[in-house]
């Protein structure tokens, strides 16, 4: 399986978008700062996941996530966690 996540920062309130073959490996590594884009930005929470058979298709998800529409799509997603933090 293959996952396209979001993390949110409590420090900056910011989110990070990624995608990973092993989501629980990867979050370890993002909350111990292993993770150059996410080092500064920790404490970290995994809030959204998808995920994907084929690589392929996590990875394009990423990419959409990334973009005006699809940072529109997350925030309709992630609206109420979002507003109570």
């Amino acid at each position: 399986m293959y996952f396209a996540y979001i993390l949110f920062s409590l420090k900056d309130k910011g989110i990070y978008t990624g995608y990973t073959s092993n989501i629980a490996l990867r979050f370890r590594q993002h909350c111990n700062g292993l993770v150059k884009p996410t080092m500064d930005r920790r404490p970290l929470k995994l809030i959204y996941y998808e995920a994907y058979r084929y690589q392929k298709d996590a990875l394009n998800r990423e990419k959409y996530l990334k973009t005006g529409w699809g940072r529109y799509y997350l925030n309709k997603v992630i609206k109420n966690y979002l507003s109570h933090q």
